[in-house]
């Protein structure tokens, strides 16, 4: 077989049956493994106390899959490439599945955090994997758009399920015996084994192509990535820092392995990361957009997750239903961007989508609550939260399903404009430095805001805090006067985030309108060799 599909939207009943169950398949994969970033988040207290892991280093537990799964993704690109799609596709899920069974049943940290290691190793290899194979199973047009739009859609919609699904099983009272939080992992298990299950009667092997694995590309790389991404985690924690020595020595280390890693590319004959992927200016900006983009949405979930329960006061659970209504705008407005990138070209669809986030942050950044010490302890005194005037419907919903349809808007033109009319041999790499570009992107974006919250937050905690004491007037405890002041400067701290993020998302517009010229009735085209009719 050869690894494009028939240039043609006309597909038989049969033919349209088996691509309808190889995306049920891609989509599963992206969901497990999108869900996976946040579905153990509400459950750390819960591991914490049963697992006897300090509260330090229960960070280690999500930053821990997000390392492997940044670092290793170029890595599994290229195996996809070399090896066979759908081989490494298979290989991923299984491993992720398994990974997933260890973590459900782990006794220590230890055994926790190398599952968690491995499920990222798993998505590191799968995620490329899926998106190399809609590239090469879809033809171009109608059905290619449709499967972009809904593996973009299972990013959006697989950050909230996790979240929700992540309250729900961690409140379960010990069914069968096992802690709640143990379903978070096993819940993905069957979906692994069943993706790489049915993965050979829906998809056919790609090509192999010709070429050798550049293990010092492979080493440099991966390792250089790995370290950024660790020194940027430890810059957005308060015990760490951007000052920090191991945050400043990570990021130097890392940025010279990058340096040593782009030279040996540059050299060896089958790279690891082939630089002519970079040659269209496209592409090279849906890359760089796609830096930008995803900050905004980790931003959102990351801040607002907190900000409603520690200031609103809603449950682990109400939170993650909270966040239903983005699940269900990104799947509209991700279906509504499939159909519109046949007749509208994808710098209005990208340009206007990343003004709508724009817009959504900048609403969150106007959530208001009581300034003054003594509106301060009158508030939480009297209601039990200090953001009891925040109104849901008002305040929070119409941003949220705003941020959902600048997603949608975004992810399905960048992601065609990033994978389309790369050379066969390479649409396994093309989809791991897109993949890589949105995990190392979102980690930058989410430190540099954690920074900003941090500063924020100390400084109007040290200034509210006498306030308040004074005010109280010996009515509360200096513990009372602390959580007060502290709950008044998260607030501070978050919405200054989300404005910084509107800044960002802003700088994404800019590039998306000045750069990306590309016509929608090229992406309709089936992929023509690589430099033909691309700009």
């Amino acid at each position: 077989m050869t690894d494009l599909a028939p240039a043609t939207d006309e597909v038989t009943p049969e033919q349209h049956k088996r691509l309808r169950w190889a995306l049920v398949l891609i989509s599963l994969a992206q969901l497990m493994v999108v869900l996976d970033s946040t579905i153990a988040n509400i459950a750390l207290p819960f591991i914490g106390r049963d697992l006897s892991i300090d509260q330090a280093n229960l960070q280690w537990i999500v930053t821990g899959y997000a390392l492997t799964f940044g670092g290793f993704l170029l890595l599994g690109g290229r195996l996809a490439d070399l090896m066979g799609r759908r081989r490494i596709f298979m290989a991923g899920v299984l491993l992720f599945a398994v990974a997933s069974l260890v973590g459900g049943a782990a006794q220590n940290e230890a055994m926790l955090l190398g599952a968690r290691a491995f499920q990222g190793l798993g998505a590191a290899m799968a995620s490329p994997a899926a998106l190399a194979l809609i590239a090469t199973t879809f033809p171009a047009g109608k059905e290619r758009n449709r499967a972009f739009a809904v593996y973009a859609a299972m990013a959006g919609v697989g950050a909230a399920v996790g979240l929700i699904l992540g309250g729900w099983l961690t409140g379960l009272d010990s069914p069968l015996g096992i802690e709640g939080w143990r379903y978070t992992f096993l819940i993905v298990v069957p979906i692994g084994l069943g993706a790489a299950l049915f993965a050979p009667r829906f998809f056919d092997e790609s090509e192999r192509h010709a070429g050798e694995l550049d293990v010092p590309g492979a080493i440099t790389g991966t390792a250089g990535l790995l370290a950024i991404v660790f020194g940027l985690s430890r810059a957005g924690q308060e015990d760490y820092g951007w000052d920090a020595t191991s945050t400043i020595v990570s990021l130097v280390a890392g940025v010279a392995l990058l340096g040593v890693f782009v030279l040996i590319e540059s050299r060896v004959a089958h790279p690891l990361l082939p630089f002519r992927i970079f040659a269209s200016k496209n592409r090279a900006t849906a890359f760089a957009v796609m830096m930008i983009v995803p900050a905004a949405m980790f931003a959102m979930f990351f801040f607002l997750s907190l900000f409603i329960q520690l200031v609103v006061g809603y449950s682990p659970l109400h939170t993650g239903f909270a966040f239903l209504p983005f699940s269900i705008a990104m799947i509209i407005s991700a279906t509504a961007a499939s159909k519109l990138v046949s007749t509208v070209d994808p710098r209005f669809l990208s340009g206007v989508g990343t003004l709508l986030s724009a817009a959504a942050l900048f609403g969150f950044s106007r959530l208001d609550v009581p300034q003054s010490a003594s509106g301060i302890i009158e508030t939480i005194t009297t209601t039990g939260h200090l953001g009891d005037g925040v109104n849901y419907w008002t305040h929070v919903l119409p941003f949220i399903v705003l941020m959902a349809f600048g997603m949608g808007l975004n992810f399905v033109p960048l992601t065609l404009v990033a994978v389309h009319r790369l050379r066969a041999q390479d649409s396994g790499i093309g989809s791991g430095v897109l993949n890589t570009m949105q995990q190392v992107g979102g980690a930058l974006g989410l430190a540099t805001l954690s920074t900003v919250a941090l500063h924020f937050t100390n400084a109007r905690t040290e200034e509210i805090a006498p306030q308040i004491g004074a005010a109280a007037q010996g009515a509360l405890t200096q513990e009372q006067v602390g959580q007060f002041a502290y709950l008044s400067g998260f607030s501070e701290g978050a919405t200054h985030a989300f404005l910084v993020g509107f800044a960002m998302m802003l700088v994404a517009s800019a590039i998306t309108w000045l750069f990306l010229d590309v016509k929608h009735e090229e992406l309709a085209t089936e992929d023509a060799p690589e430099g033909v009719g691309v700009h």
